[in-house]
């Protein structure tokens, strides 16, 4: 299969990001429902047609590539093609209105990222890269900060929903980078933190236990943007590893050493 042109292909990702992202700022306009089974019907409803449509449209240029999206799983096509979709990350501040949630689609072409775009709510503003083209935000090119030192540094990260040993080592590095640093941020959407480090209005994001669909096109508007993306330990990532490590580059080693120090 000879490679599709990538502007092509982004335009796709964005007319389905786009399409997604209308859907569901419709959505975060009704009423909210008091009692517990309502708001889950909510999000459930939401995050279904927004994944629905968005596969509709790449379906609709491109019938023979894979699909893994989180609501559906992964579809039974064999292609180099693979598309990795987020419809609503952040769906318990959707849910209650507070504002960092977001449509992620990331595009791959033999195992490496290719293509993405992340569309943040409520402010609707969108996130794409090629490449070897560049990140780019509203249009603008975007590079990550040049934040020399930790101390400096502004950094977010997330937790899961499963409190375990995970969540208790990501606790203690959130107690000592909260000391290290300027600050330590939770938003609750994994695409909207990588996304702020790849602009440099954070300097590194850290989290346990995230899924493909979390990072897929985070981690090539990060890379695009100048971050270096690693596991943990300083490894290279893996779309399927559960921990990840997004930084601006010049504090990475340093928050590989303390993280290490801190969880040994």
């Amino acid at each position: 299969m000879s490679p599709i042109n990538k502007d092509d292909l982004l335009n796709v990702a964005i007319e389905a990001a786009l399409a997604a992202s209308n859907l569901v700022m419709e959505a975060s306009d009704r009423p909210r429902v008091a009692n517990h089974k309502g708001i889950t019907d909510l999000v459930t409803e939401t995050d279904l047609k927004s994944e629905k449509t968005i596969k509709a449209i790449i379906r609709s240029f491109y019938k023979d590539h894979t699909i893994l999206a989180e609501e559906t799983g992964q579809d039974t096509n064999i292609s180099d093609y693979l598309w990795i979709i987020d419809p609503l990350d952040g769906t318990t501040n959707f849910v209650h209105g507070y504002p960092s949630f977001a449509i992620s689609i990331g595009l791959f072409y033999k195992n490496e990222p290719l293509v993405a775009v992340v569309v943040e709510m409520p402010n609707m503003r969108m996130y794409t890269a090629i490449k070897g083209q560049g990140a780019w935000c509203e249009g603008k090119n975007i590079n990550c900060s040049d934040t020399k030192s930790l101390e400096r540094s502004l950094l977010v990260t997330g937790f899961g929903y499963e409190h375990g040993e995970n969540w208790d080592n990501n606790m203690n590095l959130f107690k000592q980078f909260t000391d290290d640093t300027q600050g330590v941020r939770r938003l609750g959407a994994a695409a909207v933190d990588i996304c702020h480090v790849a602009k440099g209005v954070a300097d590194g994001f850290w989290e346990y236990d995230l899924k493909p669909w979390d990072t897929a096109a985070g981690i090539l508007i990060a890379k695009e943007a100048g971050c270096m993306v690693t596991d943990l330990s300083g490894n290279q990532f893996d779309i399927n590893d559960n921990n990840i490590l997004i930084t601006n580059g010049h504090i990475h080693q340093n928050m590989v050493n303390n993280i290490e120090r801190y969880l040994n």
